[in-house]
């Protein structure tokens, strides 16, 4: 039997104002589904058989008709292997239908369920950077090309006012700047991955199925990160970090203590302090896997770093504390942000932010200490790209991370 679709109008789904909506007929597999359209008619516009009079109307039902058989006829054989509710899904969501807004939404959610509460907050502010551009909270996902990309680029490049909601859910008005050439570069690269993810998501190569086909990427270039610059402290600022006074209880000791905690542990992101617990210390080691990269990695960003006498007090203090004391890793990081600026103020050092911490260590590392690159990388937990076939055969030795950590602790002394 063949797939076949057609308008059809039912008498049993009149609505109280006399109208009824026009469904779209779909046969498959001997099988049938009804899609819903957007037209309504009234009984002057249909004859006694329930068949549509009007030419208006006929014709954009005809328009729709030939797009949903075009869909069809691309699928060849796939065809056969999709069930009649598979292929309406499939219908319905032509590239005019799919709402990028919405399936971003998804993807932050999903992203959110995986405690990957950093991407989620990236492409949070894409979502929204795209609602404000377009005016809408519906954007088709064919408005997200080429040309759209390099207005964008504009637009963001652009001082802009944007409406958000405060802690109260009232509507505030905030003033925002145009954004550097690393913060446009890190934004459209975050579109991109956004984009390229719907595309994974509709389209089905086994298939033949393509409900995006265009690539905007393909024209438009992200390119490579601009050279940003460096976060590096000298020693004696990080002395100056450790040994200035705060008040017991502030985020400025907060941002201080774990500042100096992820410097003693290898540059430790504070995302995975905020995850760390006591479960992550074994025999004198803290082993935990980075949140950035796990389940990127076929080591699943495993490390294990040597817990030194001064990062003792520390870890004991603040290790599975973090995650009980704000709700999630954005609060802990809201915090930090505003000890990191109490403590710009205590030290007068100027524009230091909490990841200088793993900038410095690495600096340290190897324009002190003359440390090698490929030891650094590891005590970072970094990929090694240029021995990535090699690191298959070979297994990890931390002693080399310990050696790395003891050689620039020892310069703070």
């Amino acid at each position: 039997m063949p797939t076949t679709v057609s308008t059809i109008v039912y008498n049993h789904f009149e609505k109280k104002d006399g109208t009824y909506n026009v469904k779209i007929r779909l046969t498959h597999k001997r099988t049938i589904k009804l899609i819903s359209t957007q037209h309504y008619v009234s009984k002057r516009q249909i004859d006694e058989k329930l068949n549509i009079s009007d030419d208006i109307i006929n014709s954009a039902l005809n328009k729709t008709l030939d797009t949903y058989r075009q869909t069809i006829s691309k699928l060849g054989n796939g065809l056969f292997t999709l069930s009649c509710e598979e292929l309406k899904d499939i219908l319905k969501n032509n590239s005019s239908n799919i709402d990028f807004i919405k399936f971003c939404d998804e993807h932050i959610r999903k992203s959110r369920d995986s405690n990957r509460i950093g991407t989620a907050n990236n492409h949070r502010t894409v979502r929204n950077s795209l609602i404000d551009y377009f005016k809408n909270d519906f954007v088709s996902v064919i408005e997200i090309n080429s040309n759209m990309l390099l207005k964008y680029e504009s637009y963001l490049r652009s001082e802009r006012t944007m409406k958000r909601l405060d802690k109260v859910g009232e509507i505030c008005i905030i003033k925002k700047s145009g954004m550097s050439d690393s913060g446009l570069h890190n934004h459209m690269r975050d579109l991109r991955t956004l984009f390229n993810a719907a595309c994974a998501f509709y389209n089905n190569e086994d298939i033949g199925l393509y409900q995006i086909e265009h690539k905007p990427f393909k024209k438009y270039k992200v390119g490579s990160a601009p050279l940003t610059k460096k976060r590096n402290l000298s020693i004696d600022e990080i002395k100056n970090i450790r040994d200035c006074v705060t008040r017991p209880g502030s985020r400025a000791e907060l941002a201080k203590e774990l500042f100096m905690l992820s410097f003693y542990l290898c540059g430790i992101n504070a995302v995975d302090l905020y995850y760390c617990s006591r479960e992550n210390i074994h025999n004198g080691r803290l082993n935990y896997n980075r949140s950035k990269t796990k389940g990127k990695r076929k080591d699943d960003a495993f490390i294990s770093i040597k817990i030194i006498k001064k990062a003792r007090p520390l870890v004991d203090k603040y290790f599975g504390r973090l995650s009980s004391r704000y709700k999630t890793y954005v609060g802990l990081d809201a915090a930090l942000s505003d000890g990191m600026k109490q403590l710009r103020q205590i030290t007068g050092i100027e524009n230091v932010t909490f990841y200088y911490a793993r900038h410095t260590f690495a600096n340290a590392a190897r324009n002190t200490c003359k440390i090698s690159k490929d030891d650094i990388s590891l005590a970072l937990n970094h990929v090694d790209q240029a021995h990535r076939l090699i690191d298959i055969y070979l297994d990890k030795d931390w002693s080399i991370v310990d050696r790395v950590q003891k050689k620039v602790i020892r310069l703070l002394k």
